[in-house]
């Protein structure tokens, strides 16, 4: 089994509520906040923890937020390997509307980054282990360019370590650029954007998706499909799974829950058809809860054993 690492450069601490109704310029009254560790890379430790595998989340810390993000972590067993920085970590706000079953996400700027903070979370990730797994997730904050993110995908590699990307817009475009990336996750808007042409018939996703591989930009593309699942290509073929129908409460953490799940296969070096199941049901796991809940392994299990037949 292959370690696994996160690294997040802009990670946060998410506050949950729930108001009666929301409405312009009167109090809203709202239920006592529930705080949970928030951020891409760190998510996708967190939903490997939860599914019973390990990784070490790479990501800055600042402030009183950014104590209590290590906090949290801890509590859930998540290790962490944090570089202190001098901005405080955001806070970002989760608010549920009981009369709509409306989502309202209010996320605020990623602390900014020194240059030296940058190059002490360098120094962290390529001591990371050969042949390990690097997940890389999120957005890139304020201070850390795209170029710098490049150099370091580059570094990692050249030092044997194996790069997955979960990221969009010019940072995966970029990212895609460098090579052998070992996994991306793009959803079908994204993955359009990527090849520069629509994607409108039904075949249309498979060709985008194994061009990328064909070309070398990626070992393995799985394009999120919402409630249609995924399909997977790598350089064997390629897979579709659909999920089975489930009541969606919110879809905060689908996306980081099935990346952590398909890495945890990929380290194990499952075959693209158990990695995308296993991915596919963690991601529905997770609609099924609201706020920032992850996905919980009874049910991943669950939904798993149905894809499995």
């Amino acid at each position: 089994m292959a370690r696994i690492s996160t690294l997040t450069l802009a990670p946060s601490l998410d506050s949950a509520t729930v108001t009666p109704q929301l409405y312009p310029e009167g109090k809203l009254r709202c239920t006592a906040p529930v705080f949970e560790p928030g951020g891409g890379g760190i998510n996708v430790a967190r939903a490997i923890a939860h599914l019973g595998g390990e990784a070490t989340a790479i990501f800055p810390a600042g402030g009183a937020t950014g104590e209590h993000l290590c906090t949290l972590l801890r509590d859930e067993k998540v290790l962490i390997d944090t570089v202190s920085c001098q901005d405080w970590t955001r806070q970002n706000l989760h608010v549920h509307v009981e009369n709509t079953g409306e989502q309202y996400r209010f996320v605020m700027p990623g602390a900014a980054l020194s240059s030296e903070e940058f190059q002490l979370l360098e120094e962290k990730v390529l001591a990371i282990a050969t042949g390990a797994l690097l997940v890389i997730s999120g957005s890139l904050p304020p201070g850390v360019s795209l170029e710098q993110l490049c150099s370091l995908i580059s570094v990692a590699q050249k030092s044997g370590i194996r790069c997955i990307i979960d990221s969009s817009g010019e940072a995966l475009k970029a990212a895609l650029e460098i090579g052998n990336i070992e996994l991306v996750k793009p959803n079908q808007k994204e993955l359009s954007a990527l090849v520069g042409r629509d994607l409108t018939q039904p075949d249309d996703v498979r060709k985008a998706a194994q061009e990328i591989v064909n070309t070398g930009k990626a070992r393995r593309v799985v394009v999120s499909l919402g409630p249609q699942g995924a399909l997977g290509v790598d350089a064997t073929g390629y897979v579709q799974v659909v999920p089975p129908p489930v009541k969606s409460q919110s879809t905060v953490g689908a996306g980081d829950s099935m990346v952590g799940a398909m890495t945890l296969k990929l380290a194990g070096n499952a075959p693209l058809l158990d990695m995308v199941r296993f991915g596919v049901a963690a991601g529905s796991a997770a609609t099924l809860n609201q706020g920032t809940r992850l996905c919980s392994p009874e049910n991943t299990r669950a939904i798993y054993d149905y894809l499995r037949g």
